[in-house]
């Protein structure tokens, strides 16, 4: 990506450009009171350029991240003010001072993209003399079928079953706990993710063990959704403007997570109070106990269950063409990582030692 022209790429014309006006008089408005060191409207432009383009917010909140750096880096100076030069330094200074990674040495090198190419609209041509983060190569930890089990037994409740659909589905821990319960079909035995990476859908299996205790989690999840509905809540938060589409929607069972919060909370736009779904920091914390119970000593994840269960599926003879749609990899070379964790490789070589 270093070293190509910082063009912004194609997307909705007509809603860019939109946004960009609307942008350029919201940054024209500011400066005309404030001043360029002053404004505190580009990040705002930011977001309003993302939430324009669907951006996920995470995203958008990696991006506000590194704009923020940069701007810090140079005293506040004003974005619109500098160019590739400064780019490139700071760049170079993450590499070389901060000894980031390359991974977000390229995180940090979007944001700036996005920054200058479709919220300020400046051309800084080419970024060439960067220094680069070196990349490594890394394997990705993957549990043998009796750690995994080891790890499961030592898990309960819904962090529990979460981890089991994870490994069983080969889920995105974040993707298992954005699941609604009209994307669960018991009678195919299939789970629809829905805007996944890349704001892609995909179909997985849903795993023969996890049917029983899902479907008893979800009556206990139905009793207390008619309990919130009883105290005028019950409503969870839907995606882009199906709330003004829909309005009662968002109280429809269907639409409710698989996976719901503890507790509400209060949209501050809208003031109105969902529940949303469970925070990966609880999967997490009770994945790391489990894996200390367990005595296993790999620096397990939730997401080793994803590794894991690709792993395991190679080795059990599965087409890896399979194993990239059920993973839901763009890129059949992201899959093919996981032959080279196999014990016998990726092309089930036998070593000659085994020979002798």
């Amino acid at each position: 990506m270093l070293g190509t022209p910082l063009t912004p790429p194609r997307f909705a014309e007509q809603e860019h450009q939109a946004a960009v006006a609307r942008a350029s008089s919201h940054r024209a408005t500011q400066e005309a009171i404030l001043g360029p060191r002053e404004r505190p409207g580009l990040l705002d432009d930011v977001r309003m350029v993302m939430r324009t383009a669907h951006y996920s917010r995470r995203t958008e909140a990696t991006y506000l991240y590194w704009i923020k750096r940069f701007a810090s880096h140079y005293r506040d100076r004003d974005p619109a003010q500098m160019g590739a030069d400064e780019i490139r330094s700071f760049l170079s200074h993450l590499a070389v001072q901060d000894r980031v990674t390359a991974s977000t040495q390229n995180q940090a090198l979007c944001a700036l993209v996005f920054l200058y190419g479709r919220v300020i609209g400046k051309e800084v041509g080419v970024l060439e003399g960067i220094d680069r983060a070196k990349t490594p190569t890394r394997l990705p930890v993957v549990l043998s079928r009796d750690e995994v089990r080891a790890v499961l037994t030592a898990l309960s409740g819904a962090p529990g079953l979460v981890c089991r659909m994870l490994y069983g589905a080969g889920l995105r821990l974040s993707e298992c706990l954005a699941l609604r319960v009209k994307d669960i079909d018991f009678d195919r035995n299939e789970v629809v993710v829905r805007d996944g990476k890349g704001a892609k859908d995909r179909v997985t299996m849903l795993p023969s063990s996890c049917r029983a205790d899902l479907a008893r989690h979800l009556d206990g999840v139905r009793q207390g959704h008619q309990q919130d509905l009883s105290r005028g809540l019950g409503r969870a938060p839907l995606p882009y403007a199906l709330a003004e589409k829909y309005p009662q929607a968002d109280r429809d069972w269907g639409w409710q997570y698989v996976f719901p919060a503890s507790s509400h909370y209060t949209d501050r736009h809208t003031g109105v109070r969902h529940r949303h779904h469970l925070h990966e920091t609880v999967v997490q914390r009770a994945m790391a106990e489990a894996v200390r119970k367990a005595g296993v000593v790999k620096p397990a994840t939730p997401h080793t269950l994803r590794h894991s269960f690709a792993t395991h599926l190679l080795e059990s003879g599965y087409d890896i063409r399979t194993i990239q749609e059920l993973l839901g990899h763009s890129d059949l070379q992201t899959t093919m990582v996981y032959t080279h964790v196999l014990n016998r490789g990726g092309r089930g070589v036998t070593s000659p030692a085994d020979s002798l």
